[in-house]
């Protein structure tokens, strides 16, 4: 018996959860789904594809018998396709040899809690960017300090991550709009910040228990703190490392587990992130070439937070990727490197454009993203800054894309495409600075 991989065309009224839908009757780009092909995991996928397409694409896996069993050719094209999430059935699932391995944690069965965002994200904005700037302060004392062997004040580290925590819960929105501010000069402390905050918004989606979520954003904080051992030339240097130097900045997970391991009061899951967060599913990461179920779960997840703020920040050797590009790249190496589970639940958390990010409409009005929205990934909120002439208008106005707003000739507001930072003189920076409140009123109906 073998297998191989076929696709059949089905209608979306046949679909079932477990298939795995690879395209479909009409561009991915007019649709609301994220990326170009995914499983099914939940009856809401299906009602999706069932109310935007007649019929999709499904992959999946034919049982063949080889063809010394004297099976014609013929007969074996006959046989039915099967598809499930792991394109096998149960009956080959149940042939196959116990695995001796304990089997990993699943994102669904460590959900707890629900939340909801207590506060408009307008109101949290002034509120996060103190916290994000007095967090930031301390990352750069952290790194700073270890480098001139002054002892690590994890209280402090504590105190800041519950404040941005306390923030998260009322509105995670803001803090993750700042994310969005890239400065090359201040990558190490703005990146173990970011991981911070992107982890605890991921563990607040995951549905952890609060006293989790501020542990994990905590490991986000100390994850990366063992790059205070490597030499500044290498942590700096602005062209692709040598082998030498590359295994030199490896090293930096073991000098991370060290530095915490010798503190008197130490959160043990950050030693473990700290540790394996460089971790892969298929044993090729390090420091230790661990599989799948011998990697920390928080490590999991500070492993996708780490890799998207690293591709979209502007470092020493490469400029920022967009949000879109970082995910592809995540989802790319969802099961070989990432976990699945928690790669689809992160994709699904940043969504198409997620706060703070630069986008032009199809009016041709420069507007920046205030808001997710989780029901519509593809309608945020947005402040409008620039009209269609690209010039600034006398009120930044906000529209809540989801509520179907319309231009002065009746045609529904649409965002075009991201454009980055900086595009016709809008400047994240300058908003966040201004507090993204600068006489903006809500409408329906947007005049330029």
């Amino acid at each position: 018996m073998y297998y191989e991989t076929t696709e059949q065309e089905i209608a979306v009224a046949d679909l079932r959860i477990g298939m795995h839908v690879i395209k479909l009757d009409r561009p991915w780009a007019e649709t609301d789904f994220l990326l170009q092909g995914f499983i099914i995991q939940k009856q809401e996928d299906i009602d999706a594809l069932q109310r935007q397409c007649t019929t999709v694409v499904i992959e999946g896996k034919i049982r063949r018998k080889d063809p010394e069993d004297g099976q014609t050719q013929s007969s074996r094209r006959k046989t039915s396709a099967f598809f499930s999430l792991l394109s096998q059935d149960k009956t080959n699932r149940k042939k196959e040899k116990p695995s001796k391995r304990p089997p990993p944690p699943s994102t669904n069965s460590l959900r707890k809690v629900t939340y909801i965002n207590k506060v408009e994200v307008s109101h949290e904005v002034s509120r996060a960017t103190r916290h994000y700037d007095e967090a930031k302060s301390v990352a750069k004392d952290i790194m700073s300090g270890l480098r001139i062997g002054r002892a690590l004040d994890i209280n402090k580290a504590r105190e800041v991550v519950d404040d941005c925590v306390n923030s998260i819960l009322r509105n995670d929105d803001a803090l993750m709009l700042l994310t969005k501010l890239k400065h090359k000069d201040e990558y190490t402390a703005e990146h173990s910040l970011n991981v911070s905050i992107l982890a605890a918004a991921f563990g607040k989606r995951l549905g952890l228990l609060e006293e989790e979520i501020r542990t994990l954003g905590l490991c986000g904080l100390l994850h990366d703190i063992g790059k205070a051992k490597v030499p500044a030339d290498i942590l700096q240097k602005p062209a692709a490392l040598t082998p030498e130097e590359y295994a030199i900045m490896q090293n930096h997970a073991n000098w991370g587990r060290d530095m915490l391991m010798a503190l008197p009061k130490v959160v043990h899951a950050t030693i473990d992130v700290a540790y394996n967060h460089h971790e892969r599913l298929d044993g090729k990461g390090y420091p230790r070439g661990l599989v799948d179920y011998q990697i920390p779960y928080f490590a999991k997840i500070v492993a996708i937070v780490d890799t998207y703020d690293a591709i979209t920040s502007n470092r020493a050797y490469d400029r920022g990727r967009s949000s879109m590009e970082a995910l592809e790249i995540i989802h790319r190496f969802r099961g070989t490197q990432f976990d699945p589970e928690l790669t689809r639940e992160f994709v699904l958390m940043i969504g198409i454009y997620p706060p703070g990010s630069i986008v032009e409409l199809k009016t041709g009005e420069i507007a920046v993203v205030i808001a997710s929205n989780p029901k519509n990934r593809r309608k945020p909120k947005i402040m409008i800054v620039r009209n269609a002439a690209k010039q600034r208008p006398s009120k930044y106005r906000l529209a809540d894309l989801a509520s179907n707003p319309t231009d002065d000739h009746g045609q529904p507001l649409e965002i075009l495409k991201e454009v980055p930072d900086g595009s016709h003189g809008v400047s994240l920076q300058r908003l966040i600075d201004n507090g993204l409140q600068l006489g903006y009123q809500t409408v329906d109906r947007i005049s330029n």
